[in-house]
């Protein structure tokens, strides 16, 4: 590629306590640049006050769900954050059963199967078809809370442990079904700063995308202290990560961020992630290419 990719992950996206009009003035804003990302969907975030978003029953997560249909024709992937962003879910009982483990640290869990990955992660899919949500990758779910927390530093004895490899195997099962929207899948495992294949066959391939810019757009905490449109490209474009990356050459520049700190009605980082925007297409329009991550992934894999 002659210019370096230009992407983004948005993680924690979803209706609840937020205005409704919220994720739609993103997306007009989106398409109305020509900019491009991805955003996650959480089906079952909220599921106990709220019931499912895949079985929707509030104007506030019908409305939400409209938005969703035309966010990929706005040039934004969806992302599952698996089902919660907590408690690994029960589909036959419609709920998380007390005490379960979080889906995060179950990821990384050594004995889990492949089997036992791919039926979870189908079903996830399966309840997105529902609401005619298409995935197109996968974003790890962290979690801080004191038993994920203790689970994590078991498993870092063994420095050989990260993502249980069953996850890629189970991701590339059901890509070669087509139960994704493309042929690669891009993840977000919160590991390296690269885009490396992990499991792959023929014309099908699930990635590892990193990130290797921060988020300074507010982060989870939607905290002004976090928010800085220098730290990617200063007011006269010559300095910052992406003006960093793109003198070096580099292939892509992924950046995150988070929708408490990206709503453009509540989030601290929305004006500064507008001045991003519009920084690079002033000063680097020429020398970068906004594309979704499974744009990126699809042609690293030589599918585009």
């Amino acid at each position: 590629m002659a210019k370096t990719a230009l992407s983004f992950y948005l993680d924690d996206t979803g209706p609840y306590g937020r205005p409704p009009d919220a994720f739609k003035r993103f997306l007009d804003f989106v398409s109305a640049e020509g900019i491009a990302g991805e955003s996650s969907v959480i089906l079952g975030a909220g599921w106990e006050e709220h019931g499912l978003l895949s079985r929707p029953t509030a104007d506030l997560q019908k409305a939400y769900i409209e938005q969703l249909h035309r966010a990929f024709g706005c040039g934004i992937d969806a992302h599952m954050e698996l089902m919660t962003h907590a408690g690994l879910f029960d589909f036959t009982a419609r709920r998380v059963p007390q005490g379960a483990q979080h889906e995060g640290v179950w990821l990384h869990e050594p004995e889990v199967s492949v089997d036992a990955y791919e039926s979870y992660f189908e079903s996830i899919i399966s309840e997105g078809e529902r609401i005619g949500v298409r995935f197109t990758g996968v974003t790890w779910p962290g979690c801080s809370c004191e038993p994920c927390t203790t689970r994590y530093q078991e498993l870092r004895k063994d420095p050989k442990l990260g993502i249980n490899p069953n996850v890629w195997e189970a991701l590339l099962n059901l890509a070669k079904r087509g139960r994704f929207r493309g042929r690669t899948v891009p993840c977000f495992s919160n590991g390296s700063q690269q885009c490396k294949l992990m499991a792959g066959v023929s014309a099908h391939g699930v990635y590892d995308f990193g990130p290797n810019a921060a988020d300074q757009f507010g982060i989870w905490d939607n905290t002004l202290e976090r928010v800085s449109a220098d730290y990617y490209i200063t007011a006269d474009g010559e300095s910052g990560r992406i003006v960093e990356l793109v003198r070096a050459g580099a292939p892509y520049c992924l950046f995150y961020a988070h929708w408490q700190g990206l709503n453009p009605a509540t989030g601290v980082g929305w004006e500064a992630f507008t001045q991003v925007v519009k920084r690079v297409s002033k000063f680097l329009g020429d020398t970068v290419e906004w594309m979704r991550p499974s744009t990126y992934t699809d042609r690293l894999h030589g599918l585009k």
